[in-house]
Formats: C-alpha cells, sequence, structure tokens
C-alpha cells in the first residue's frame, strides 16, 4: 500500500516543533514563518494546549452528540471573550474543518431563504468538498458531480457588478460568500465599502451574509474576524485553522434570528471532547496573551518594511497587501526561487498562493519582533541579489 500522491512535497521531515521553530529529521531547525497554511495560531505544542489535551484524554476522549458535552460550553464561553459583545448573542455550531463549515454555512442560508443561488467571487477558496469547492474559484479541483449552475461567480471588491447583479436577480440569491482576506487567492483584501454593500444588499434583498473566516478568521488579522474592520456584522461565521492549533476543529457562528431544528445539521465528531479542550487551549492563551493585539503589532511591523523594501527595489516588488499577520507580497517574477532560497539558506518556511508571484506570510500570533526582523532581513538579502 503506498499514499495516494497529491501533495507536491518538500524534501524535508519535520519531527519537533516549539512555538515558531521547527525541527526536521536530521536534526535542523528553522522558523516557521507559514504555520501550516494559517493553522498555527499560538504556537507548537504550547504548553497550555498540551497539558489541556492532555488531560481531557486522559478523562475522555470521545462521546457522540447524543448527550451533553460540557467542554462544548466552556468553549462557547471562552470563544466569546474574544469576540465583540454583538456577537455573544450568536449561536455556535461545532464541526471538523473549513470546508465542512463553509458546506453548512450555504444550507443554512438555503434553508433559511428557500433559495438555491449563492454569489461566490473570483480568486475564492472556500474548500474541497461538494458544495465549498463549487463555489471555489479553481476549475482544476472542481469534478463534473460538483458543476452547479447555482453558483455564480463575482469580480472580487467590484461594488457595481455586485449592485447589477442584485438589481436583476436579487429574489433568487441565497447567500453572498466571501473571504475578508482571500488566502490561496493571493492575500486580497477585501474593501470595506466592498463589505458594507455585501451587508446593505443582502439585508435589502433577503439574502444572508456568509463571511468565510477560515484562513483569516481566530484573530490573524488583528480583530477575531478580519471582515469586521468593515464595522458590520455578518449573518454566518465559517470558523476553522487557528481556532484548533493544528487539532482538527471548526465551526459556524450563526446570527440569533436563524432557528435551529433537530436534524437539520449534524456530525458525528465535530463538538468532541477532546477537539472542545484543544480550541478552548487556544482561546484562552489568545485572551490571556493579549495575541490578537501581539498580531496587529507585528503585522504592522512587517507590512511597513515589505513597503519599504518596496520602495527600494521599484522594479523586483509589485506589491504589498494584507492586515494582521496574514500577509503577501507579490513580485514581478516568479517567487518560487525567492521561497526555496528562504529554505534552503535562510531556514525559513514562507508559503505560496494561486499567483506565481506571491509570497504569504502567516506565522503563528505568537510571533516576536526578532524572529518578524530576521525574515526581513532574509527577504531583503535576497531581493537585492
Amino acid at each position: 500500500m503506498k499514499l495516494f500522491d497529491v501533495y507536491p512535497l518538500l524534501d524535508v521531515e519535520i519531527v519537533k516543533a516549539k512555538d515558531s521553530t521547527l525541527w526536521d529529521s536530521e536534526g535542523n531547525e528553522y522558523l516557521d514563518f507559514y504555520g501550516g497554511h494559517a493553522v498555527i495560531s499560538i504556537g507548537h505544542t504550547n504548553d497550555r494546549y498540551v497539558k489541556t489535551i492532555t488531560e481531557q484524554l486522559s478523562n475522555i476522549g470521545f462521546y457522540s452528540n447524543s448527550v451533553k458535552i460540557g467542554a462544548q460550553q466552556r468553549l462557547v464561553a471562552a470563544l466569546a471573550e474574544l469576540m465583540d459583545s454583538r456577537k455573544k448573542e450568536y449561536q455556535l455550531f461545532l464541526c471538523n474543518s473549513g470546508a465542512e463549515a463553509n458546506e453548512n454555512a450555504m444550507k443554512l442560508a438555503s434553508f433559511h431563504t428557500g433559495r438555491k443561488v449563492v454569489i461566490a467571487f473570483k480568486g475564492s477558496f472556500h474548500g474541497r468538498t461538494s458544495l465549498a469547492v463549487a463555489a471555489t474559484d479553481n476549475p482544476k479541483i472542481v469534478a463534473p458531480i460538483n458543476e452547479t449552475p447555482n453558483i455564480v461567480f463575482m469580480p472580487f471588491n467590484d461594488i457595481e457588478a455586485l449592485r447589477e447583479y442584485f438589481a436583476s436577480n436579487g429574489d433568487k440569491v441565497a447567500a453572498v460568500i466571501t473571504e475578508g482576506i482571500q488566502g490561496v487567492g493571493g492575500v486580497q483584501v477585501a474593501s470595506v465599502e466592498f463589505l458594507r454593500t455585501i451587508r446593505e444588499l443582502t439585508s435589502q434583498y433577503g439574502a444572508l451574509y456568509i463571511a468565510d473566516a477560515v484562513q483569516c478568521g481566530t484573530g490573524r488579522s488583528g480583530s477575531y474576524f478580519s471582515h469586521d474592520y468593515a464595522g458590520v456584522d455578518a449573518d454566518i461565521y465559517s470558523m476553522a485553522k487557528g481556532i484548533g492549533n493544528g487539532f482538527p476543529m471548526a465551526a459556524v457562528l450563526i446570527a440569533p434570528f436563524l432557528e435551529p431544528k433537530y436534524g437539520m445539521l449534524g456530525t458525528t465528531f465535530g463538538g468532541a471532547y477532546l477537539a472542545c479542550a484543544a480550541a478552548t487551549a487556544v482561546a484562552e492563551e489568545m485572551k490571556e496573551r493579549n495575541l490578537i493585539d501581539n498580531a496587529a503589532k507585528m503585522g504592522e511591523y512587517l507590512l511597513t518594511e515589505l513597503n519599504r523594501i518596496k520602495v527600494r527595489y521599484p522594479d523586483k516588488v509589485k506589491d504589498v497587501r494584507g492586515r494582521g499577520l496574514m500577509i503577501g507580497f507579490e513580485l514581478f517574477e516568479s517567487a518560487a526561487p525567492l521561497r526555496a532560497a528562504l529554505l534552503k539558506n535562510y531556514s525559513i518556511f514562507v508559503g505560496s498562493a494561486s499567483g506565481a508571484g506571491v509570497v504569504r506570510l502567516l506565522p503563528s500570533l505568537t510571533i516576536s519582533k526578532a524572529e518578524c526582523e530576521r525574515v526581513i532581513r532574509a527577504i531583503e538579502e535576497l531581493i537585492a541579489e
């Protein structure tokens, strides 16, 4: 038997990690400035995280959602401490992955409105399962069985196009789904006016606003949900990745006017003891250490420095964009050689995106100023070559 070969792999085996430091099977040390696609939020093998999961496992690891699970209520309380006061009235459905969260978000919107059409945007990535992948702008991963006329793609950040579509088809739209910052799409930031327009139009036409916060949420942008910098609330938020710091965990945050019914949604493993223990430890660590503030401060430093490099090398750096610790910088040429050199010559992990010239920086929210300075020095030295 062998593994199904669908991942292009780096020739390195990571066997140990602590905070933002990784070690491979040969004892080499690396700085993790990617966090496994923005998954690591409070650092690898965080002490509270390990202790909480271990203690939970010593009591009970799993039982289904047919009994009361106190760990779920503890998680709800911990998450509420990180969000603005309006979210305290929302409801939480617990599941396992970002794709599953988005599936359930769109399903809820269709249940509520009785409609079928969901508006998604060019450059989007919402997951790889049936409806989530249909709403993802990448035909290469959409199988024929996933294709549906119920997903309509519009240009990202194009307010006029969105208004025109609603004026003609608003009574058919169940929801608009958007990332606050497109991750795979190249760290494209939704404008404040664009998000406010989505809120306005969905309210006007009786549709729902779904905020995909799978990658750009959990404090990464410098606020718990990156969408909320627009000053308006979504009806549904999908959450995953950083919420569990590596433990498979996801959630759907649901506005209070959306009423649950038995059997409407369901999952075997969602909200199980271990997942809730992991996510509670993450939320408590974020609160105690003010990690959302650290994301904002370190992100401001990185963006300032990257923009300085862009000004210094205007023929090499095309753009710098992002919020908090969700940052992308784009070169005029392919960024693959730079990413490879960062790993080989500087022992720094960074990420790619759909655009060939884009480098994604998605470190842990615990990242230090010294670690950020190390990355900036390495990037500038390579760009200067």
